[in-house]
């Protein structure tokens, strides 16, 4: 298995997994159908899913398009890859700015961890898009 074609395995599994998730775990009763959540907020995360679903489309495609151009569309599918993750950075850093959370009351809740005597909540989300950029960049420097 060369270099190039892990790069390639490593980014088409962040981008499936990017596009699909989020479908399973944003268009159920935590999310797009939460009778608590104005329906404003459920338009734009049914948005989001679906604008990440066809991103994570074309990012695997671009990947294992047959072309003498691939290096370039492998980087393409990279950056397409790496955005949305990018935003959920600055949307995350930026929250106060807004008013945002990173879980709500009636959702999927934070893993709680002891250290000594202090609980400290991890939310899952921002440890899996930290794990995933990553591991992003260890593929395209792979590459």
């Amino acid at each position: 298995m060369t270099a190039s074609f892990l790069s390639r395995l490593i980014v088409t599994v962040i981008a499936a997994g990017q596009g699909i998730a989020p479908l399973f775990i944003d268009l159920n009763r935590t999310h797009a159908t939460n009778p608590l959540w104005p329906g404003h907020a459920r338009f734009h995360v049914v948005w989001q899913t679906f604008g990440l679903f066809f991103t994570g489309i074309v990012g695997v495609a671009l990947i294992w398009w047959p072309s003498p151009g691939s290096r370039g569309l492998f980087y393409l599918a990279a950056l397409l890859t790496a955005l949305p993750m990018l935003s959920f950075l600055i949307a995350m850093f930026c929250r106060r700015a807004y008013g945002g959370t990173l879980h709500d009351p009636n959702g999927i809740q934070p893993v709680r961890i002891r250290i000594g005597t202090a609980v400290r909540e991890v939310d899952m989300n921002a440890v899996l898009v930290i794990f995933g950029g990553v591991v992003l960049v260890g593929a395209v420097l792979l590459f």
